[in-house]
């Protein structure tokens, strides 16, 4: 029954215990708690769960039946009746400038040009989904029991043993925690840290979400400028010196593209180590380096236990599956394996262990290595296009995207809401930096989702909408 729905019923009542589940079924039909088409219990499970007899249960669905707010067949069992649109709640939109407006507009698909999500055509679907229906069902054969909290030990392993190789990470699976993404990868990092009201470094421009969560964790931000070498470490000593965390996207960052360079990555491990600072490194990207061998990551060089790694799933296998994970330096593995426990569990352990498989057997590195050459050829193609019409200084090879800088004065949030009626989303960039007055206007367009066909077609209408805002 839906979570929202609390139905109690009252012995000590004068009104009939039938009276009173009907009262209360209809209360939650009318009021939009049951929506239409929601299945209901039948009526021997819900007089189990209200502890009453079943013909009581019987007597309240016929009345309700009558009354036309529910319908029951064999097939379909008993669902809410459709109800006239002018009684149904509808869903109240984000008020105009708040972040869920923003995040439902960067989030809206699938489009072309989307940043975030990898292309479907390059995925392994049939193979995964079968690997996954048979996880499912091994799961449905074991013991009813409550899963580790720190994820599935098969996956823990697998990450572990991929990361040693592909990342240069060497960790025990002790070390690894599951996570439902890197937002949830990040937010309990954050619990386990508990810095709020202390100053945290972040990329300026830097990824929305992560700016956001942040905020929510009621930290200082302190926006440091991002040059060809990553984040401006002497920047950030200079006016920021007391920062007790560090959140940098060292392989590819986000959005521009640079890789911090070693000289940085030093520096900045050794100042952490010095002054008792936590780097959280977001490897958002992973291998998916499309122009040579991915850098090794940073948490490869830490030797003082300063740096949380946070990975993720989303953007090499598929974002529906909120799946990531997290690197714990050994001192705080504990500490983290605790909160994951109390507030923050692995997600399904079916998905991992079918992710787990899927790794085991070789299936990942070899769909890491054809979407790899599928990307590069696809950014090739945007590149060549994009720099024939708008010039080769405006346009810029960044991650898993292109970056389209825009005539000043051109409001790239504006063209964005133009383009998305022609099925384009490509991202703002000033929506990644922390003001609006030092921001930069330009698109970032992903390239796991530019057309393979037509692609021309596509950035004509693109450039069309810009010299109309320009």
């Amino acid at each position: 029954m839906n979570k929202r729905l609390q139905l109690k019923v009252d012995r000590a009542a004068r009104l009939p215990l039938a009276e009173q589940i009907r009262r209360g079924l209809t209360a939650a039909i009318e009021g939009g708690v049951l929506e239409a088409g929601a299945r209901l219990p039948s009526w021997q499970d819900l007089a189990a769960q209200l502890g009453v007899a079943r013909g009581t249960v019987r007597t309240a669905y016929e009345k309700l039946a009558a009354a036309q707010l529910i319908e029951a067949s064999r097939a379909a069992g008993t669902r809410v009746a459709q109800r006239p649109r002018a009684l149904v709640r509808s869903e109240q939109p984000p008020d105009a400038g708040s972040f869920m407006e923003i995040y439902r507009e960067m989030t809206r698909g699938p489009a072309h040009f989307q940043m975030g999500v990898p292309a479907t055509e390059s995925f392994p679907a049939t193979l995964f989904a079968r690997i996954r229906a048979h996880a499912v069902r091994a799961e449905a054969s074991v013991p009813l029991l409550y899963p580790d909290p720190r994820g599935e030990l098969e996956l823990r392993q697998e990450i572990a043993g991929y990361l040693a190789v592909a990342r240069g990470i060497i960790c025990l699976p002790s070390q690894v925690i599951i996570t439902g993404g890197f937002g949830a990868g990040l937010g309990l990092a954050l619990s386990v840290l508990g810095l709020a009201g202390q100053t945290a470094w972040i990329e300026n421009p830097g990824f929305p979400w992560t700016r956001k969560g942040l905020e929510l964790a009621r930290l200082s931000l302190a926006p440091i400028p991002v040059d060809a070498d990553g984040i401006d470490i002497n920047h950030g000593l200079r006016y920021h010196p007391d920062a007790k965390l560090i959140l940098v996207t060292p392989g590819q960052q986000a959005p521009l593209g640079s890789t911090l360079s070693l000289e940085r990555r030093l520096r900045l491990l050794e100042w952490a180590a010095a002054h008792q600072v936590w780097v959280i490194e977001d490897d958002y990207l992973s291998e998916l380096q499309l122009s040579g061998r991915a850098a090794p990551a940073l948490a490869s060089l830490d030797r003082d236990g300063r740096v949380i790694h946070i990975g993720s799933f989303s953007k090499t296998i598929s974002p529906t599956i909120r799946l990531g994970f997290l690197i714990a330096p050994l001192e705080l593995a504990s500490r983290f394996a605790d909160v994951a426990a109390c507030l923050a569990p692995a997600p399904c352990p079916a998905v991992q262990l079918a992710t787990a498989e899927f790794m085991r057997e070789g299936h990942y590195i070899r769909h890491l290595r054809r979407t790899k050459r599928a990307y590069a050829t696809k950014r090739k193609a945007l590149l060549d296009c994009l720099q024939t019409a708008m010039g080769a200084d405006q346009v810029a090879a960044s991650g898993l995207a292109v970056l389209l800088k825009l005539p000043k004065g051109t409001s790239d949030i504006a063209v964005v809401r133009e383009v998305s009626a022609c099925g384009m989303a490509p991202s703002p960039l000033s929506a990644w930096y922390v003001s609006a007055d030092n921001a930069e206007s330009g698109l970032l367009l992903g390239v796991a989702t530019a057309p393979t066909k037509h692609l021309a077609r596509s950035c004509d209408r693109l450039f069309e909408v810009i010299r109309r805002f320009s």
